[in-house]
């Protein structure tokens, strides 16, 4: 059986303009760089800053220790440039923070797109509660790496 490639799973894929997708993206070899809350911050920046642009509305996100959810609308531009932007800029910058060279983020992403009919809060609650499914936390009110729209 011929093993399939990130690159090779993704032809053909398309993004929409106005749809709100579920976004999930991994750090290289699961490393665990955002248990340093100040890389955390690096990329909770960089989400920010695709909002404050106008690339994507943030209705929720969460950052885990070795990878990030985030429930946006896509606004402006396809969701591979729109993460490709993300994930390169953060990894600069968290590379400069952590003083080293290399590699941040796997290649890819998992994306789904959400059908109109689902309710976008539920999914949103399941988003920022991983770090309590995860057992870092007890409180989601004391894990800093997380916002959500509905505050």
């Amino acid at each position: 059986m011929e093993r399939y490639h990130t690159s090779h799973l993704r032809r053909g894929r398309h993004s929409e303009i106005g749809r709100i997708y579920s976004v999930t993206v991994v750090t290289c070899q699961r490393q665990a760089w955002f248990h340093d809350f100040a890389a955390g911050q690096t990329l909770a920046r960089e989400i920010y800053l695709a909002q404050c642009q106008g690339r994507a509305t943030s209705l929720c996100w969460v950052i885990m220790p070795d990878h990030w959810h985030w429930l946006l609308q896509l606004e402006k531009e396809d969701l591979s440039r729109l993460l490709q932007r993300v994930k390169s800029r953060s990894a600069r910058e968290i590379n400069r923070h952590l003083g080293r060279r290399g590699q941040v983020w796997q290649a890819g992403y998992h994306e789904r797109a959400l059908r109109r009919e689902e309710d976008l809060r539920d999914v949103a609650r399941y988003i920022v509660a991983n770090p309590l499914r995860a057992g870092l936390t007890r409180r989601l009110a004391d894990y800093p790496l997380w916002d959500a729209a509905w505050l």
